[in-house]
């Protein structure tokens, strides 16, 4: 029995009841939601080190994924295992193992097995590098990426990135546009580049209630990937991009009925004046399904730079109802990224996830930020590594720099708190 299964039947499982007691939520509340597919809970019953649930959805928290994985230039396997260590040390709540290269089975396994938070894949990359290997990638079967995604649920994969949306349908929209940047999702290219030379429909598409079967037997959540997302600002919110959430609309409600969890992606590269209203047609459209943004990027010149330029886009866009943020590291766009890269991507996006907490009322999240405040005023410095987002960076930083007052050395003696405190502590009776 699936979570949503379980919703439906009125059932509150142990998944449920960690995400009421982290959430701060009435379990039965949970229940309602998971039930109603507004909340997903990723938790493959072969996933044996997961034990830190993961709840996405309406009125929850905003949560952060961390993509890791090797790529054809770059495959060290003890390296991402780094990345994937790093990741859940800085509070990633989901993360997903993109390796293109290398033995992708071992790699996933390794990942998998110091993995405690819910891990997601996207099963293609594989079925097109072991085609790859033997012929060439237009030589994939229906059975061939079936075979992987049937593998992938029985390893512990706890949510699987799909392309169903890249359909014939919305290709013929894809091919009437005049995008500066075509199709910028992997996954979505290889499945159209597929279709295009075969002349074929997606498979993930024609034959879904295959892929509903495989997924409700390992409740393995669906994440309906955006192929057809825009890769620059000229190209954001057009027509392809909304054909495809239309059809990924129909999929969701298919989906549920069958008894499978699933979330939809969204964009990509979106400028702030659009960021409100694609969370909102995206919400529409989809009955309230989670969305799972990948940023987003409010602007396409930050490269290098780009995880500030995304926690920003990410930011608004949880405040508007985005359930969770892919993180982006300073090396989007440029190559693969470092474990250093990792650690600043997550950094950044836990951040921006925490802002946009604070904008939609969050009640634990303004009171810590309220807390903070109040240990800053006192200069309690250990409250206030306690408070902190992430307590052992900002000791280390206070450390190097320290100060010969109770102050930190910005200021130092003349730390307008302790300077203020100071002085009203002396003239008791001083007219203010």
């Amino acid at each position: 029995m699936t979570q949503l299964e379980a919703a439906m039947h009125g059932k509150i499982t142990d998944a449920m009841l960690y995400i009421a007691a982290k959430e701060r939520k009435d379990p039965g509340e949970i229940r309602e939601l998971v039930g109603s597919g507004r909340v997903i809970i990723p938790a493959n019953s072969n996933h044996a080190t997961l034990s830190n649930f993961t709840g996405i959805g309406e009125t929850l928290c905003v949560k952060v994924n961390t993509n890791i994985g090797t790529s054809y230039d770059y495959i060290n396997a003890d390296e991402e295992l780094e990345k994937a260590k790093v990741a859940i040390e800085y509070g990633t709540d989901t993360l997903m193992d993109l390796s293109t290269g290398g033995d992708l089975k071992f790699i996933r396994e390794t990942i998998l097995e110091i993995c405690s938070v819910p891990l997601g894949t996207v099963p293609i990359y594989e079925t097109e590098f072991r085609v790859a290997r033997k012929s060439s990638v237009y030589d994939m079967t229906a059975d061939d990426l079936f075979e992987v995604i049937e593998e992938h649920g029985k390893q512990g994969v706890d949510y699987i990135t799909v392309h169903c949306g890249v359909t014939w349908e919305s290709l013929k929209k894809y091919r009437n546009e005049e995008r500066v940047t075509g199709i910028v999702s992997r996954g979505g290219g290889l499945t159209a580049a597929w279709m295009l030379k075969n002349k074929e429909e997606n498979p993930l598409y024609k034959y879904y209630d295959r892929l509903l079967e495989i997924a409700r037997e390992y409740d393995m959540t669906l994440s309906l990937g955006d192929g057809l997302r825009p890769g620059s600002l000229v190209d954001s919110t057009d027509r392809s991009q909304i054909s495809e959430l239309l059809i990924m609309g129909e999929l969701v409600e298919r989906a549920r009925k069958a008894g499978v969890q699933t979330m939809v992606e969204g964009p990509g590269h979106i400028p702030l004046n659009e960021i409100q209203t694609n969370v909102h047609i995206q919400k529409k459209l989809t009955k309230g399904a989670p969305f799972y943004i990948l940023g987003m990027l409010p602007t396409d010149v930050a490269a290098g730079f780009d995880h500030i330029a995304g926690a920003i886009g990410g930011a608004l866009a949880g405040w508007h109802g985005a359930d969770m943020l892919c993180y982006i590291t300073p090396a989007e766009h440029l190559g693969l990224p470092t474990v250093q890269h990792v650690k600043d991507g997550v950094i950044a996006f836990k951040i921006a996830a925490h802002v946009a907490d604070i904008a939609r009322g969050n009640k634990a999240s303004t009171q810590r930020n309220r807390e903070m405040s109040e240990a800053r005023y006192r200069l309690d410095w250990e409250k206030q590594f306690e408070l902190a987002l992430f307590p052992e960076d900002a000791r280390g930083i206070f450390g190097e720099r320290s100060s010969k007052t109770e102050a930190c050395s910005m200021c130092g003696p003349f730390c307008p708190m302790n300077l203020v405190e100071q002085t009203l502590r002396k003239n008791k009776f001083a007219e203010v």
